[in-house]
């Protein structure tokens, strides 16, 4: 087991789409900004895929600072950095039986999801 998160990621590009997914919590995907790992698929659903080609690392300025994004097409699982994860608050309890919780949840609340969706998203019908 492992920890994952339920997701929504959201494009800036026009036209904007959105979807919600589930992201592993990658401790040793280290990284000195918050960054995503995306699969192919789900790269295209939101309409990033075509602007990156194959096996190119672009910058884009975002509201947050300027972020890297990586396409790997044999990706299968989204994945989420060390920091991140730490930007979004996430607390690990327990990685063996993927027990998370929030920095602001009680200390004893405890949050697991089920296994990982493999590149499926739920897009957001309002968006699509």
């Amino acid at each position: 087991m492992a920890i994952r998160i339920r997701l929504r990621v959201k494009s800036r590009h026009k036209p904007s789409r959105e979807l919600t997914t589930v992201a592993l919590v990658n401790s040793g995907f280290e990284a000195d900004t918050p960054q995503i790992l995306l699969p192919a698929k789900l790269a295209r659903e939101l309409n990033l895929y075509s602007r990156l080609g194959k096996a190119r690392i672009e910058s884009y300025g975002t509201v947050a600072g300027p972020i890297r994004m990586y396409v790997l097409p044999s990706s299968v699982e989204v994945l989420i950095s060390d920091y991140l994860a730490g930007e979004l608050r996430i607390v690990a309890e327990d990685f063996r039986y993927g027990y998370w919780r929030l920095r602001t949840d009680p200390a004893e609340k405890r949050r697991q999801l089920p296994a990982p969706e493999m590149g499926l998203a739920q897009p957001r019908s309002s968006e699509i």
